[in-house]
């Protein structure tokens, strides 16, 4: 009944409030108990780092700068009118749309603390980072990362709520129980990137200050240390692991059920519609999951593998980004760019 509906749905977005605060609370503890490692030898701390980038390809540099600033405006123009137009358009007031606002937002941030450094190096080929400059972007960009995770996640289930139970939709996501769940996604994704940093922080560097990539990334760091870094192998396969999984189960689930509900309606035309409204998000999950899976969480190869690493951080960290307004709004008929801005230029008639 719909009742018995109501109540089963209340209490999936109550098991959402209390285990995101848990997981929190678990991180917070879990770094705590990392001990701390000591500096080996008489050997003089790293004060900065350089950064190799893409140096190995000079000739490639103006026009790698070209292509990155390109990619970077376009994310910038594409997310930033994405708001505004969820923000002047009444008929996008909904909770999906919400959470398509946050998603965009959060690319923003996400590529705004890589991107330009890395168009500054290409540019003066000046790759000096500091440490603490160094830790600064780290930080940020986990954050960020984290709660782009289970944000994804947070919009299957609301595609859920609306497909499954389309009466129940605007009770069950609540403008209160929204901003209750990406409040939650921000707070997992800011004390899950302490405890990396956290334990990135624990760490000695006293040799080598070469960091083969384009931003400070946990694998990099972790192969310049000169103590033991086996802390910080688990705690990257075993957080970052435990983010990609739970989330993307939390997405199978939903989309399962989403799935029996497609292939329930006898209408060739209502199945594509239903359809349509998962596809971008669909897309977006996959370009996003696969690459950060395939970054952290596939074993470690001696061959290729930086080289590997820099094609998969360029692809999640700032082709997705760019990607996703594109991909939501050429999928979404009610995105309508042109309609929107007629009916905000003309005036009212009475």
């Amino acid at each position: 009944s719909c009742s018995q509906i109501e109540v089963s749905e209340t209490q999936t977005i109550r098991v959402f409030r209390v285990v995101l605060p848990l997981y929190c609370v678990f991180l917070f503890v879990f770094s705590l108990q990392i001990p701390k490692t000591m500096t080996q030898g008489n050997c003089s701390s790293v004060t900065e780092f350089i950064l190799l980038g893409f140096s190995d390809h000079p000739k490639l540099q103006i026009p790698l700068f070209v292509l990155f600033l390109l990619i970077y405006l376009i994310t910038l123009v594409g997310n930033l009118g994405m708001i505004l137009l969820i923000w002047v358009d009444s008929r996008l007031q909904t909770p999906m749309y919400f959470f398509l606002s946050n998603l965009s937002s959060l690319d923003i941030c996400y590529s705004s603390s890589i991107t330009p450094r890395l168009l500054l190096g290409l540019l003066t080929k000046k790759n000096v980072i500091s440490f603490n400059e160094c830790i600064v972007q780290f930080y940020f960009y986990a954050v960020f990362g984290t709660t782009e995770a289970f944000l994804l996640a947070m919009m299957a289930y609301d595609r859920y709520s609306a497909i499954c139970n389309p009466l129940l939709y605007t009770t069950i996501m609540s403008q209160r129980a929204c901003s209750q769940l990406v409040v939650g996604s921000y707070v997992a994704g800011i004390v899950n990137a302490l405890v990396h940093t956290g334990t990135v922080l624990r760490l000695s560097f006293c040799s080598s200050n070469i960091i083969n990539h384009f931003y400070c990334e946990i694998p990099p760091l972790l192969s310049l240390s000169c103590t033991d870094t086996w802390i910080n192998e688990i705690v990257m396969f075993g957080f970052i692991g435990f983010t990609i999984i739970t989330a993307s189960l939390a997405i199978l689930i939903s989309y399962a059920y989403i799935l029996a509900t497609i292939l329930s309606i006898h209408s060739y035309e209502g199945r594509c519609k239903v359809f349509s409204t998962c596809a971008s998000h669909l897309t977006a999950v996959t370009l996003f999951y696969a690459s950060a899976a395939f970054m952290y969480l596939r074993p470690n190869s001696k061959q290729h593998s930086q080289n590997l690493d820099k094609v998969a951080s360029v692809f999640y960290t700032v082709v997705t980004p760019m990607l996703n307004p594109l991909i939501y709004s050429l999928r979404n008929k009610e995105i309508n760019w042109t309609q929107t801005l007629e009916q905000t230029e003309a005036p009212s008639v009475e």
